[in-house]
């Protein structure tokens, strides 16, 4: 790869192989009748990112444990609507279309063959990964997601920023504090506790029942933060009489909420080669997959990408 300025990108993949599973038509199979949709996608994906950004650092993010039995003792909504089985001693079984799981092998084994790390925790989600290698990255960071919790993790300070995929690949957005602060009214690290008043029903967070965006953005401005908002109900200063009475009915779920949005920061990772590097022995083993597998030109264009 030609010589360019250090810099660090984690995908959070399952949002991305998710966007290429619904994005890209489901037409192309393995010679075995495998859909690959969710595989070309990807590549595609980490073929315009790698292109546009220029990292020269570059880590897929794994979830482990989707839904960490921690995050649900302490809340048990959270992401409860997503849970198609409950397995004792195991994770919990997501909803998620077959001809995607079918895909998931290959995607791994796609990821391996470039070279590019993939790494998950033991009990914790790909976010909590994220954050952990973010925070102790000495170069600027990208974090690419579609999920605004890891909004959490911008810090203009430290160069870490988000590269926004909710409104789709041709549509990328690079979120930085000003950006947060533009679309919430709120810092990049009020975040957590932002979404912890609001909620968010996409993860089963309920939120502290009449306390909307506009309400938490103007508590946390005047209070600063969760505990400070808290306190001041307590007081009698926060807000109206009628937003104090609901942060302190909320008590009980406020004690727990902040604990399940936070991600981690200080997880003990296993160590991996996040350089970007593909020799011609990689570049061989990598055409040989596409071959074997019907990935075609996307994988042509990963390659192509990640070798500068």
């Amino acid at each position: 790869m030609a010589s360019r300025p250090d810099k660090l990108m984690l995908l959070d993949t399952a949002s991305l192989y998710f966007r290429a599973f619904y994005g890209v038509p489901d037409k192309v199979k393995a010679e075995d009748g495998t859909s690959v949709n969710a595989a070309r996608g990807l590549l595609d994906i980490v073929a315009k990112l790698v292109t546009t950004y220029e990292p020269t650092r570059l880590v897929a993010c794994w979830d482990d444990d989707w839904r960490p039995g921690w995050r649900v003792e302490l809340l048990p909504t959270y992401k409860a609507h997503r849970v198609v089985e409950a397995v004792a001693g195991a994770p919990d079984v997501e909803e998620v279309p077959e001809a995607l799981t079918a895909q998931i092998p290959l995607i791994r084994e796609a990821l391996a063959a470039l070279g590019i790390a993939v790494v998950g925790a033991a009990d914790h989600e790909a976010d909590d990964v994220i954050g952990t290698l973010a925070s102790r990255a000495d170069v600027p960071v990208d974090i690419v997601t579609g999920d605004r919790d890891l909004f959490q993790l911008v810090d203009d300070a430290r160069r870490v920023r988000v590269i926004y995929t909710a409104r789709g690949m041709s549509n990328l957005e690079i979120v930085d504090d000003a950006a947060v602060h533009t679309r919430y009214g709120i810092h990049a690290d009020q975040y957590a506790d932002f979404a912890a008043l609001r909620g968010d029903p996409s993860d089963g967070l309920p939120g502290v029942p009449g306390i909307g965006e506009k309400s938490a953005a103007a508590l946390l401005a005047a209070c600063g933060d969760l505990a400070g908002i808290r306190t001041a109900a307590a007081d009698g200063t926060a807000g109206s009489p009628a937003q104090r009475a609901k942060i302190l009915a909320a008590a009980e779920y406020l004690d727990v909420a902040p604990t399940v949005v936070r991600v981690a920061r200080d997880l003990d990772l296993a160590s991996a080669d996040d350089r970007i590097h593909v020799d011609d022995s990689r570049a061989a083993a990598a055409t040989e997959l596409a071959a074997r597998w019907n990935l075609g030109t996307s994988m042509t264009r990963a390659l192509t990408a990640l070798r500068g």
